[in-house]
C-alpha cells in the first residue's frame, strides 16, 4: 500500500515536471509578479499515463484536458518556495461558449499543484482566464492564455 502512494506520488510529480519542463521550453508560460511567479500548463488528458490519471482520480481521454497551476515565491538565496494559493477561472471557445473550472489543490512535499479538468474543442483556440489569488490580503492576479488542441482520433 505504502509503495502504491509512493509510486503515485512519484509519477505525478515527474508529470507536473515534465508538464512545467515542456512549457518552459516551448514557451516559458509563467506570469512574474513582484516575487512572484505563476507557472501554468494545460495538456490533454490523453498524456497522462494511466496510473497518474487513476492515482488522481483523472479522467484519461482525448476529449479531456487538465490545467496545472503553481505558485512560486523567489528567495533571497535564488531558489524558490511552493506558495499555497487558491485559483478560479473558465475556458473559452471560439463560440464562446463558457466551462468554468473546478480546481483541486494536490500537496507533494515541498510542491504545490492546482489542478482542474476541461472538455476540449478539436482544432480551436481555446482562451483561459484564471483568477490566481497567493496572497489572501491581495486581490486576485488575472493570468490569461490562449491554447489550441487537437484530438486524436
Amino acid at each position: 500500500m505504502v509503495y502504491q502512494v509512493l509510486r503515485s506520488t512519484t509519477l505525478l510529480v515527474t508529470m507536473l515536471f515534465s508538464l512545467l519542463l515542456a512549457a518552459h521550453t516551448a514557451a516559458e508560460q509563467l506570469t512574474r509578479i513582484g516575487d512572484y511567479e505563476i507557472h501554468y500548463s494545460a495538456v490533454a488528458t490523453s498524456f497522462l499515463t494511466p496510473e497518474v490519471a487513476q492515482a488522481h482520480g483523472i479522467q484519461r481521454s482525448a476529449g479531456h484536458g487538465l490545467v496545472n497551476v503553481s505558485v512560486r515565491e523567489r528567495q533571497e538565496d535564488g531558489g524558490t518556495r511552493a506558495v499555497n494559493a487558491s485559483v478560479q477561472g473558465h475556458v473559452t471557445g471560439l463560440a464562446d461558449a463558457q466551462e468554468s473550472l473546478s480546481f483541486r489543490t494536490v500537496h507533494d512535499g515541498d510542491a504545490t499543484y492546482h489542478l482542474a479538468t476541461f472538455a476540449l474543442r478539436h482544432d480551436e483556440p481555446m482562451r483561459f482566464n484564471l483568477d490566481v489569488r497567493y496572497d489572501r490580503n491581495a486581490s486576485p492576479e488575472r493570468v490569461s492564455f490562449i491554447q489550441r488542441f487537437y484530438i486524436e482520433r
